[in-house]
């Protein structure tokens, strides 16, 4: 047996003790954990100065050194994080339907954790804190496999997170993690099958392809973010401004960034110069031929229209009719998440039924699609998928059902 095959098998026995777990004991054990995390601030912010340290001495780009960078504020994020999930209802034993049949079994529809939950991501030291907290408070236990880059963040995370738990009514062993740069280690993981009841990828496109492709663990696949705004002809041009700015600057290296603006040619001589003047000196523009007609901007090709940047550097195409934007987005989006923004209200009910993505917004900027900005305290990831769960993934996605019957001494004829 490997090492990652007795971490599975420890996390199973454990998953069997937290699924019988009360809500109180639960929240006691995250609310334990949100406090060694405060107490270990200095250390964990020293462990990820290493990393960022790291990262850029590598030539990582500064959009993507910020999802990896932790400071004072975002680890009370974290800790205030915890704490909502802590008072949101337990997802874990509530009955969605309840039923007798004719012989008198009581037939009830209860839902139940997963079990064990694998997680692989990139940069983010946040996914490990949430992933934790989510977890735990669906009854899953969690196997955590950061990138190398986050290595020591997430080390000294996960050993708060024990730390913690130590001093709760849960066990640690609810938490593991793959405390290894070796590569090897997620493909083992993704063949986990006897221990693992559901593997999650979060990262880039190849990271997520090559899961989907190669585990055998069940997938829930979270998708990239090539998410676009299209500007109609009867936007407010003034909010539009703001909205396009906000989806495209506030973090440019999280999955729910605006990649591409799609204008109407009917105000495109008039918005466009207007964008360029807001944006133009803090993000590089690439345009399509009418665009360029407009305003500067380097040439858009073929790749810029699939391209998720994750960086400054915004995409641009003049369209005709709100028909050509939603066939642009057909073609090149992820069903991550679009918006409209328009004050024509039947071109937004046409955007919003006939647009394919987890999330569709209308006059507002993309960067909402978030478990924490919907209420749901953490996420998983956002799902691009249609099974099981799409869009932000928190507690209800976490868990699964069970049929419970009640009977006197029933048999079938």
């Amino acid at each position: 047996m490997t090492e990652l095959e007795r971490l599975g098998e420890r996390l199973k026995a454990a998953s069997r003790i937290l699924s019988s777990e009360t809500t109180a004991r639960k929240n006691a054990a995250l609310s334990a954990a949100a406090d060694e995390i405060g107490a270990r601030e200095a250390a964990i912010l020293a462990a990820n100065g290493e990393d960022v340290a790291a990262a850029r001495s590598g030539g990582m780009k500064e959009s993507l050194v910020d999802r990896l960078a932790l400071n004072h504020d975002r680890i009370a994020g974290m800790i205030a994080g915890i704490g909502a999930v802590v008072e949101l209802p337990d997802p874990v034993w509530r009955s969605s339907a309840a039923w007798t049949l004719e012989n008198g079994l009581a037939v009830s529809k209860m839902t139940v954790p997963l079990g064990v939950i694998g997680i692989v991501y990139e940069s983010r030291p946040n996914v490990t804190v949430d992933a934790f907290a989510l977890a735990l408070k669906s009854g899953n236990c969690i196997m955590l496999r950061g990138s190398s880059n986050a290595l020591r963040s997430n080390r000294a995370l996960v050993a708060a997170i024990r730390a913690g738990l130590e001093k709760s009514p849960i066990p640690a062993d609810v938490v593991g993690f793959v405390d290894s740069e070796d590569r090897s280690l997620v493909t083992e993981m993704l063949g986990l099958r006897r221990y693992l009841d559901l593997i999650i990828p979060r990262g880039g496109r190849s990271l997520i392809e090559s899961v989907v492709r190669d585990a055998t663990v069940p997938t829930l696949e979270t998708g990239t973010g090539n998410c676009h705004i299209f500007v109609d002809a009867s936007a407010d041009q003034e909010k539009a401004l703001a909205i396009v700015e906000n989806a495209k600057l506030q973090r440019p290296g999280t999955c729910n960034a605006c990649e591409t603006v799609l204008v109407h040619s009917r105000i495109a001589a008039e918005f466009l110069p207007k964008l360029q003047a807001r944006i133009g000196s803090r993000c590089e523009l690439r345009g399509c031929e009418r665009t360029r007609a407009i305003i500067q901007a380097r040439e858009a090709v073929e790749e810029d229209w699939e391209t998720e940047y994750l960086d400054y550097i915004l995409a641009i195409k003049v369209v005709d009719s709100l028909d050509e934007a939603i066939d642009h987005i057909a073609r090149y989006g992820t069903m991550h998440t679009e918006s409209i923004l328009t004050e024509d209200y039947s071109n937004a009910q046409r955007f919003i039924r006939s647009v394919d993505a987890a999330a569709v917004y209308v006059n507002a900027s993309t960067r909402f699609t978030d478990g924490g900005e919907y209420g749901f305290g953490a996420e998983m990831g956002i799902s691009t998928q249609k099974l099981h769960a799409r869009g932000p993934v928190g507690l209800a996605e976490l868990v699964t059902v069970k049929y419970v019957g009640y009977g006197s001494g029933q048999i079938r004829d």
